[in-house]
């Protein structure tokens, strides 16, 4: 049992990159994880990670030791897991790896009672547009788009099956600018663009009657898509341009009239989130829960176009 723990916290350095990161993680301190991390170099006479101020990476050895140990873990975890199903209630850590969008969109629906229901299982959430191996990373699922989403993974239907992309603009802008009657009109107008984390700004698509059009508009303020958003959201209810984002998030803006809508019969439809995981026969019991608890959510929403599941 200690080789685990102490293979555990080498894991768990390795993922994250650091001592002090890794402790966070596993709700420790960096001195333990660091102490762990030596007993077992010097119980196998060989370096596992290579130390720095800035980053810990792992050697040759430590490398192919994560590549050989991390499915056995799995293995051992799934069996240590099967004490659950003696339980009364689950209970346990799980680790979910979401766009921003879905953990401020649809996860407020389902976590609260989903926790609620199941008061023993730990829900651990990271937000993050990079497109991750949730397997590698030590998540147990994630959420997706449809056109993101890996061949080789179960997929189930999570929050609106559809979501649109609404453009709008406060009262204040309108009167001062006046209103965009079609997508190309808004090269003249002040947009307040979003990108992805070490990408383009995201271009504008529209769509109507087969018709998709994608625009390249410009504006004063380009905005980091998850922590800077709601940054983008302000400037737009202030007056300083029109903004294209999850309808969903701008309703609430939209419905006490502080944003307008604009070029609504233009805003573009598309399929809504996944949560997915990796094909095995037994899942740990906290995931076995949370999907359970997904699909009753999702039977009592109306039928729309959905992806088969797997």
């Amino acid at each position: 049992m200690d080789d685990l723990a102490d293979l555990t916290a080498f894991l768990t350095v390795a993922r994250e990159g650091g001592f002090r990161s890794a402790a966070r993680a596993a709700g420790t301190s960096a001195s333990r994880m660091g102490d762990a991390v030596r007993r077992l170099e010097a119980r196998l006479g060989v370096r596992l990670l290579h130390r720095t101020t800035r980053s810990v990476t792992p050697t040759d050895a430590g490398a192919r030791l994560i590549e050989r140990v991390t499915p056995a873990l799995g293995e051992v975890r799934a069996a240590l897991d099967v004490v659950n199903d003696f339980r009364d209630r689950p209970a346990g850590r799980l680790r979910l790896n979401v766009p921003t969008a879905a953990a401020r969109l649809v996860l407020p629906h389902i976590v609260p009672p989903f926790l609620a229901k199941y008061p023993d299982i730990c829900l651990e959430v990271t937000a993050e547009e990079r497109i991750v191996d949730v397997v590698a990373e030590g998540f147990d699922a994630g959420v997706r788009y449809e056109e993101w989403l890996e061949k080789d993974m179960v997929a189930v239907p999570i929050g609106p099956r559809i979501q649109r992309f609404a453009a709008a603009a406060s009262p204040a802008y309108l009167a001062r600018r006046g209103r965009p009657t079609h997508p190309h009109d808004l090269l003249e107008h002040d947009c307040l663009r979003w990108r992805f984390s070490n990408g383009p700004p995201h271009p504008w698509e529209f769509e109507r009657d087969g018709e998709t059009i994608k625009v390249d508009p410009k504006g004063p303020l380009i905005a980091g898509f998850g922590g800077t958003t709601e940054l983008a959201v302000d400037a737009a209810v202030a007056g300083t341009g029109i903004i294209y984002l999850f309808e969903d998030w701008l309703r609430p803006f939209i419905d006490r009239g502080a944003l307008v809508p604009v070029l609504q019969s233009w805003w573009l439809s598309f399929s809504g989130p996944f949560l997915y995981y990796p094909s095995r026969r037994y899942l740990p019991t906290p995931l076995r829960a949370f999907v359970d608890f997904v699909r009753s959510v999702q039977s009592t929403q109306p039928r729309a176009r959905r992806r088969n599941e797997r």
